[in-house]
């Protein structure tokens, strides 16, 4: 018989209550219309002011566009003094092996054609459904716990020894086994509520404030956000940063194990590593 000891089992259990992966995969989807859609948007005026008004007469705080006499066009990217070339991705990209101009390219918007008012036909109602599904994500949040349990930092936590720890070990790819892994670490606390408590919402009022009939009904929002047009910036960095969110947590979900992490949001059941055994001593000889 082996002397060897026995390799420790992985332990399954329930992490994502129905509920939560419901409205998550409502989410992917609502995200990902809302995005093309918008971009085609986007496409109808591509350049971002901060003010009320905003047209071609205005100087624009950030533009994508081709510049150039015709033939000699370049596809162009510029947020305030910074400019990059963007040819053949923004700006100008390829369609059907010819240069065109267009600030985001045709397969990455709804419809693929220029055409502004599909484009927001497509955004209202997934605009819509992306706010009702949200609204209960955060009702079933608050009846069952789920953010205070789950999402609410410790005082532990908050401390900047902590938190540094946190930073140092998903630097160097070391994903929590064990007990550990059964609990948020903090960074997933900060990221998720942050985008839960701040962006989201955000993206929800800018887009209102867009809206000429909901401004008669809620004027006080274009004091808030400072105009129309400030409101129509603050909602593409929102969007910004939202992709910067979800690209960061599509690395997380690859490196910490896809298939794992995505059948736990289907099936609600996460399988966890255990935690290494330690090492045994071995002692030296008389």
């Amino acid at each position: 018989m082996s002397d060897q000891p026995a390799k420790p089992k992985r332990e399954s259990f329930y992490r994502h209550a129905r509920a939560t992966r419901i409205t998550h995969w409502v989410n992917v989807l609502c995200i990902a219309l809302l995005l093309m859609s918008g971009l085609n948007i986007f496409n109808a005026h591509p350049r971002l002011y901060w003010g009320q008004a905003g047209s071609d007469l205005d100087r624009p705080i950030a533009w994508i566009d081709a510049v150039g006499p015709p033939g000699k066009q370049r596809g162009m990217m510029v947020i305030g003094p910074l400019r990059v070339e963007t040819t053949g991705v923004l700006g100008l990209s390829k369609e059907n092996g010819e240069l065109r101009r267009r600030a985001f390219p045709s397969w990455i918007t709804i419809p693929s054609a220029r055409d502004l008012g599909n484009a927001r036909r497509w955004h209202f109602f997934f605009a819509w459904l992306f706010a009702i599904n949200g609204l209960i994500y955060i009702l079933f949040g608050v009846f069952n716990r789920h953010f205070v349990r789950d999402l609410t930092p410790t005082k532990e936590e908050i401390k900047p020894k902590h938190i540094w720890h946190d930073i140092v070990r998903h630097a160097q790819l070391k994903f929590p086994t064990g007990e550990a892994a059964k609990r948020y670490n903090i960074l997933q606390k900060f990221a998720y509520l942050s985008v839960i408590a701040l962006l989201l919402p955000t993206m929800v009022l800018t887009g209102l404030t867009m809206s000429p009939g909901f401004n008669a009904a809620a004027p006080v929002l274009l004091d808030i956000f400072g105009g129309r047009q400030s409101a129509r910036t603050i909602h593409f960095i929102s969007a910004s940063l939202i992709v910067g969110f979800i690209l960061v947590h599509l690395l997380m979900v690859f490196l910490a194990g896809p298939i794992n992490e995505i059948r736990s949001m289907i099936t609600g059941r996460y399988e966890i590593k255990p935690d290494p055994a330690p090492k045994a001593k071995v002692e030296a000889a008389p």
